[in-house]
């Protein structure tokens, strides 16, 4: 066997556009079968589990060899794929054509008109080159079951009677899909060139599902979200869509590429004759509330969600049934349709969109801020904060508004009747238990919460929940709910129960002074509406140490399932909001598993980000003008200062100078001046030659006759 297959000729593959929704995951396929045998791709398919190194390598060389070309570069070539063609130069790419075995065309998904002359150019361009093929070539067109969507039924008086490949005559595309029949008209008139090396075949797909959804996850994604009351159906949703599951649709081609069949025309169906309704209620029903209501179709058109064609796919109402797939015995993913395999779909959907819940527990002392960090982390995340009271109280609410239902209704049925004896039972247990639940009560509706729809999807954020060893065993092994609730035997329940454990444990942990302040600073309103009063809160920070001073807490239980709890210490008072152990827990955990923001949420947070930028750059102008103010206030007052004290020394030097020349003035006064006045008056008289000598020999013998 094995030399068999190392004699296998590799054939290679062309698949246009094969980074979209089904071309990607037909290439994908075939890039992991054997060369001429179904058998062993049935078992190995898309997935190479349970295989050796070896036997890897070894079916990767007797593989089909995939080639094509991508609509969007800027992501890269697939891994799975030989080599990857970005132009779409029709001169370029004829030669990348005639070099494969195989061409596979598919416009059954929103094809523009370019893409359908594209493929007419290549059946055209190929069937010219017959004369120089040097081995088989084949053509396989995927074309859409929008090209059956008018077509009669076969019995106008049994409407549901479907169509098969032998109605052909019959068929008669929708008006927005002309030329999608071209395309296959043309396939089928080159198709009957007698020419053993060339063979071209049509494939007339369903409405393709599966592997992270294409046309239906609009409703996947409102139901996972779970933000609707009820997923809409738009139109009165009992039009008959035929589907089939896009690795279905893989095996479909796979199975044309081997056998070459003498049918040169598949419809590419599953076994289901679903509604859109049906698909509807099932994918709600899955994911979500199970509720859903018609609207009119026209609000699909108005919506964001759905293209114009896609819109149509929608609106198809069409009875299809391949009566040649059965005889290719294919090995089916999904042979009963959506709703037959909505688990399986579901699965797919989450692993290829990659949105799995992240379930988180808080724990810690009272106020040391567990809901705080609770509350911010359920919005950064996407998740359900789950708080004791909270909890209780919606569950009551709920149960007494059913009850008021039924009172106003004229008949009391079994949900109604349920709901007053569990409404019944809750006010029993709390008049019993001092104004608290009793524990079989409480268990029930914290795992009724954990099991709920919108926990299992998106998560959630225990608040401080549970508090003792005792209580998270029953909480995480509640052999009684599993065995009534969810119907699974007890031989079978595990030490845990996986889809409600926590998957990440932190305890905020505090010292008794540290939050013994932050409780006295705290507002006396919120004091009391939070019950931190001191003789309270006093009582419950007693009771919490004394619970986890015993060998058996909550943190001990996760221990024993090996799910390491991460202690943060909260020791910042002037933290109030807790930013920094938010920053902690939130790299801890890492990135979100749900749906990032929508177009509505960009926007806004965009808009958020403008306005919060545009106010602080205010604030900072401002903060700046106020700055420079200040500082030119200052210096004009330390100028002033510096003026009025030059004023006051150049006055105080005046006055010193004028107090020491006082004993100089009356001494010239007195002994000077009377002398020089004389002295002065007989130059005068005399006028002499030389007056300033007169002067001094005047003063001189003055002087020595004084």
């Amino acid at each position: 066997m094995a030399d068999e297959k190392t004699h296998i000729r590799t054939k290679r593959v062309f698949v246009n556009d094969i980074d979209t929704y089904s071309s990607k995951y037909i290439a994908q396929f075939l890039s992991t079968c054997v060369v001429g045998d179904l058998k062993l791709e049935a078992s190995a398919g898309v997935y190479e589990d349970g295989l050796n190194a070896d036997s890897k390598l070894k079916l990767q060389d007797a593989t089909f060899q995939i080639v094509g070309t991508i609509s969007n570069s800027v992501c890269g070539s697939p891994s799975f794929a030989l080599e990857c063609y970005s132009s779409q130069n029709r001169d370029q790419l004829l030669p990348r054509l005639l070099e494969c075995d195989v061409v596979v065309y598919n416009i059954s998904e929103n094809a523009t008109a370019e893409l359908i002359d594209q493929a007419m150019w290549a059946i055209s361009a190929l069937h010219s080159k017959i004369e120089s093929f040097t081995s088989q070539k084949m053509f396989i067109l995927i074309s859409s079951v929008m090209t059956w969507a008018m077509s009669k039924p076969p019995d106008p008086n049994d409407p549901e009677i479907p169509l098969t490949e032998d109605d052909i005559r019959r068929k008669k595309p929708h008006a927005k899909f002309q030329e999608h029949a071209k395309a296959e008209k043309m396939v089928l008139k080159l198709g009957k060139t007698k020419n053993t090396k060339w063979s071209s075949y049509i494939v007339t797909a369903g409405i393709q599902y599966g592997m992270g959804e294409n046309l239906f996850h609009y409703f996947f994604k409102v139901s996972w979200l779970g933000e609707l009351a009820r997923v809409p159906v738009f139109g009165p949703g009992t039009n008959v869509i035929p589907t089939i599951h896009v690795r279905d649709l893989a095996s479909v081609v796979l199975t044309v590429i081997v056998q070459k069949p003498k049918a040169k025309c598949f419809i590419a169906v599953d076994e289901s004759k679903n509604t859109l309704e049906d698909i509807v209620q099932i994918i709600s029903f899955a994911l979500s509330h199970g509720k859903i209501q018609n609207v009119p179709k026209e609000e699909a058109y108005l919506s964001n969600a759905f293209t114009n064609v896609e819109v149509e796919y929608l609106n198809v109402d069409l009875h299809l049934e391949s009566g040649l797939l059965k005889d290719f015995k294919l090995a089916w993913a999904s042979e009963d349709g959506i709703v037959g395999n909505i688990d399986q779909v579901v699965m797919e959907y989450k692993q290829l969109r990659q949105l799995q819940p992240i379930k988180i527990c808080l724990l810690g002392p009272p106020a040391v801020g567990k809901s705080t960090v609770a509350e911010k982390l359920s919005k950064h995340y996407k998740l359900h904060h789950i708080k004791l009271k909270n909890i209780i109280d919606e569950k009551k609410a709920s149960l007494e508004e059913a009850v008021k239902r039924g009172e106003d209704g004229a008949e009391l049925d079994e949900s109604v009747r349920n709901a007053q004896d569990e409404l019944k039972a809750m006010k029993d247990s709390m008049l019993q238990n001092k104004g608290r639940l009793g524990n079989e009560l409480l268990y029930h509706i914290i795992c009724e919460r954990l099991y709920s729809k919108p926990c299992q999807n998106q998560g959630f954020v225990l608040d401080g929940f549970p508090k003792s060893y005792n209580q998270a065993k029953d909480i995480f092994y509640d052999k009684d709910y599993l065995d009534e609730d969810m119907d699974l035997p007890k031989s079978r329940c595990p030490s845990y129960n996986k889809n409600i454990i926590p998957e990440f444990i932190f305890s905020l942990e505090a010292s008794d002074n540290f939050l013994k302040e932050r409780v006295q600073n705290l507002p006396q309103s919120v004091a009391d509406k939070m019950g931190y009063t001191q003789e309270e809160y006093l009582s419950r920070l007693n009771r919490y140490r004394k619970a986890n001073l015993e060998d058996e807490t909550v943190l001990n239980y996760f221990d024993e399932l090996e799910i390491q709890p991460d202690v943060i210490d909260v020791n910042d008072a002037g933290d109030i909001e807790n930013s920094a152990v938010l920053e902690t827990i939130i790299k801890v955990v890492g990135l979100h598993r749900n749906y990032g923001p929508t177009i509505a949420e960009r926007e806004e947070m965009k808009k958020k980000t403008v306005e919060e930028k545009a106010q602080r750059l205010a604030l900072e102008r401002a903060e700046r003008e106020r700055r420079e103010a200040e500082t030119i206030a200052k210096m004009n007052a330390q100028l002033e200062e510096w003026r009025r004290h030059v004023t006051e020394v150049k006055r105080q030097e005046c006055e010193l100078l004028e107090a020491r020349s006082t004993p100089l003035r009356n001494y010239l006064m007195k002994y000077i001046i009377p002398t020089l006045s004389e002295a002065l008056v007989e130059c005068c008289r005399i006028t002499p030659d030389d007056p300033v000598d007169f002067l001094a020999e005047y003063l001189l013998r003055n002087n020595s006759q004084d």
